[in-house]
């Protein structure tokens, strides 16, 4: 039965580590986004059972995909992800005995981590460098496929907002003006549903999908203000 007792407190203490130091991040990637990747990743692996997806390797991978985000730590930091996250399977050896890092398990984690990315993955398609691993590990697209979820519908809508008052960005602005919350859906958000991995992960992002198109026309026509005639009447 998943976790057992040594897999649980290797959870909890990957989540301590990922509060630490997400506590400094904005409200776009907080540890409340990384906890509903985490449900979402594990529910999409739990429906997907017949592959067998590791259960550990999918739920530390999404509690720890945004600790290195590029976007709030240094490239110094950024540029060795298995080695920064070394200390924390050596101690998971030595003080709680899981070995993660002789089956692999470790570097397979750090990998996932590595590729979860929007941008990551669209790198390397431009280059050329999508490869098997890519293309088949399911514990790589139940995490990328939960974090994608978490970027679209209505908590992508609130996400978006908060990453732009973040970094100052409009929300909207007339036409011409690319650099806005708005722009970032069509330039992005609106993309993400036709790169889903996973069937339940397709499933629950129809819906998502469609919420983010109504909210679009309705920013749309509200900023065109155009008032219904209203017929008087004797």
């Amino acid at each position: 039965m998943y976790p057992n007792a040594k897999e649980q407190i290797a959870l909890q203490v990957a989540e301590n580590l990922m509060k630490s130091i997400m506590a400094r991040y904005d409200p776009s990637h907080d540890a409340f986004h990384v906890q509903r990747v985490r449900k979402t990743a594990l529910s999409i692996a739990r429906a997907l059972s017949a592959q067998k997806p590791d259960l550990l390797v999918v739920e530390l991978a999404a509690l720890l995909h945004d600790v290195l985000d590029k976007k709030y730590v240094s490239e110094t930091e950024a540029a060795d992800p298995y080695g920064y996250f070394l200390p924390f399977f050596q101690s998971l050896s030595s003080e709680h005995g899981l070995d993660l890092i002789s089956d692999g398990r470790a570097r397979q984690i750090v990998k996932v981590i590595e590729n979860v990315s929007w941008s990551t993955e669209k790198k390397l398609r431009s280059a050329g460098k999508i490869d098997e691993w890519h293309r088949t590990c399911v514990e790589l697209h139940c995490v990328q496929d939960a974090d994608r979820l978490d970027a679209i519908g209505a908590f992508g809508i609130m996400r978006c907002a908060a990453y732009s008052t973040a970094v100052n960005r409009p929300l909207h602005a007339p036409p011409g003006h690319l650099d806005t919350a708005i722009e970032h859906f069509y330039d992005k958000l609106l993309h993400i549903q036709e790169r889903l991995k996973t069937e339940p992960g397709k499933q629950m992002g129809a819906k998502r999908h469609q919420f983010m198109v109504d909210f679009l026309d309705s920013v749309e026509n509200e900023f065109k203000a155009e008032a219904l005639e209203v017929a008087c009447t004797a």
